[in-house]
């Protein structure tokens, strides 16, 4: 790092704080600092969902996996297409019927006690997976970018890793508490410009020096050449394998998982909708989803392709790419860091770690705001109703605060667990987490029959199903350092993460359905206007003309692209 990567880093940091500072002035009640007023233009939602969705563990962790599995995460990457699902599909029910959060949406379909149980997943998996992940490999960079740098307070020795970690969080923190959710919406723009800019960049240079210099194309046609040397183990969809095989990516396990996951992410979780729903009015609202849809068809190109670029580099000898302890193996999450210290110039270095840096905050600060609206309006509002707006806006920037340090404190576990595959390990956990409330918000829309008892006992068996498969993961199996025995404890360690989600949303389904005709059906208000078959004609005409020519257009415009990647990557190795 050189003093003019620190003035382009120092000169993100001024904007992005100047513009925190001047639309969070006035935090009036908590409509503003949860949904920014409900009057964001659909630019800003776009960006906002991007930004969101991108982490560092989307830049350091992809990279990581395009390195050591090539095309097998990709899947993830396209789901562009579930953003149009969530515009079509979701955002009228959500918009029309003016809740603040997604749980409260729950409650009004079905009781409090599944928005209480929705409320308190939702936060547990935000805390242990999303905060620990994005910090922890956010702290990789600052690791291997200063190496020598260290602070000492109250005898204990900071390293690089735990500076970075803290002063992102930290300063993270503070916006977030006092900027509310319209500094996070309107920093979104400039971050996705930053985030998607570095990302071009490191690309297009990785793709100029695999190429001798030679062009872009040049140097995309010797990556397709050196992966085909090992299609095996860089190609989209992968064969059957034995379901107990944890490392595989069986193609039939993509195909079940992966919509499950993808569903559940960008149509069901507060993290990602409560974008949406802070829009000036329902055509914006459908408009601003897709338009994250547009931006979300990139990441494969500009985060996951450079991975791969590296692995390349390393092959051919241009490129030594960090080793994990004691193993011939590359340490995927070590890859991006290598390739910003190795391969970018001065200045440029500095605008990728502020890319990252972009990428970390932003996601950080939808997390922390999205936990905070989960504390507030679904637990503390219910607990102690009645409270006045100044009191609930105090509440979440307490409760903002609360999942700072919480996020703070999980990092030095986050480190002995992550392995070495972040994104994979952030997969696999949401793969247990994701069945029940897909299941549970798409039968809850199609099926009127469905009531309360049938979503609470899916809700709730479904996540101690997932936590139990996850325990058993962490503990036996066939890894090193794991108990082999009992063997049957072993074999549910090793049942593929995949397949698991599958049995899970299966089993989610099962019980809700069986539980709902056990049990009396649900009332008339539980349903009307809350499902397809029960909405009035006026609500009916105007979710039509909501969805206008515009956004048909750009619906049309995503799965085109997401067509065309998914042609062109099943057959890009031959």
């Amino acid at each position: 790092m050189q003093w003019l990567d620190w003035i382009v880093i120092a000169f993100y940091f001024g904007l992005i704080g100047w513009v925190a500072w001047w639309y969070g002035r006035h935090q009036k009640d908590s409509i503003d600092y949860f949904l920014a007023g409900r009057n964001a233009g659909w630019v800003v939602i776009g960006a906002s969902i991007f930004t969101s969705n991108i982490g560092s563990e989307h830049i350091v962790g992809l990279a990581g996996q395009g390195a050591a599995t090539g095309m097998a995460m990709a899947h993830w990457e396209l789901h562009a297409w579930c953003l149009i699902v969530l515009a079509g599909l979701f955002v009228p029910f959500y918009y029309k019927s003016g809740v603040q959060t997604i749980p409260e949406f729950l409650e009004r379909r079905f009781s409090s006690r599944t928005r209480w149980i929705l409320s308190c997943v939702s936060l547990v998996a935000y805390v242990f997976t999303k905060v620990s992940v994005t910090v922890y490999a956010g702290a990789i960079v600052f690791q291997a970018l200063l190496p020598e740098l260290s602070v000492t307070l109250f005898g204990w020795t900071m390293n690089a890793f735990w500076i970075g970690a803290f002063t992102t969080v930290i300063i993270t923190g503070i916006y977030t508490v006092f900027g509310g959710m319209r500094a996070i919406m309107n920093t979104a723009t400039p971050q996705a410009v930053v985030i998607l800019f570095g990302s071009f960049v490191i690309t297009g240079i990785g793709l100029s020096k695999l190429g001798g210099g030679q062009g872009l194309m040049a140097g995309w046609g010797e990556l397709v050449n050196t992966c085909k040397a090992n299609a095996a183990n860089f190609a989209l969809w992968r064969p059957l394998s034995s379901p107990f095989d944890p490392d595989a990516f069986p193609w039939l396990g993509i195909i079940i998982a992966s919509p499950i996951i993808g569903l559940w992410y960008w149509c069901t979780d507060q993290y990602i909708v409560q974008r949406a729903l802070s829009a000036r009015d329902l055509p914006t609202a459908r408009r601003g989803a897709l338009f994250g849809g547009l931006l979300k068809v990139w990441p494969v190109l500009i985060f996951l392709i450079p991975g791969m670029i590296g692995w390349a580099l390393h092959q051919k000898g241009l490129l030594q790419l960090p080793l994990k302890p004691g193993s011939t193996a590359i340490d995927g999450d070590q890859v991006f860091p290598t390739l910003v210290k190795v391969l970018l110039p001065m200045g440029i270095r500095g605008l990728i770690v502020a890319c990252l840096l972009a990428a970390l905050m932003s996601s950080l600060a939808s997390l922390f705001n999205s936990s905070a609206s989960l504390f507030t309006v679904d637990i503390y509002e219910k607990l102690r109703p009645g409270q006045s707006e100044r009191h609930l806006l105090t509440v979440g920037r307490i409760a903002t605060a609360t999942v700072v340090v919480l996020g703070v404190i999980w990092i030095p576990v986050m480190a002995h667990i992550s392995g070495g595959g972040l994104y994979k390990y952030l997969q696999s956990v949401q793969g247990y987490l994701a069945p029940p409330i897909t299941a549970v918000f798409f039968l809850g829309l199609f099926w009127k029959r469905l009531n309360s008892a049938g979503a609470t006992w899916a809700l709730a068996g479904g996540f101690v199903l997932g936590m139990f498969k996850l325990t058993i993961q962490a503990f036996f199996g066939s890894g090193e350092g794991k108990l082999h025995s009992p063997e049957f404890l072993a074999k549910i360690g090793d049942f593929n993460f995949l397949y698991a989600t599958g049995v899970l949303f299966a089993a989610s389904a099962i019980l809700m359905v069986v539980t709902s005709l056990l049990t009396a059906p649900p009332p008339e208000e539980k349903v009307r206007g809350l499902t397809y078959g029960s909405i009035h004609k006026e609500a009916a005409d105007e979710i039509r003309q909501s969805w206008d020519l515009g956004n048909k257009l750009m619906a049309a415009t995503i799965l085109l692209i997401v067509l065309g990647l998914y042609l062109y990557f099943s057959f890009w190795l031959g």
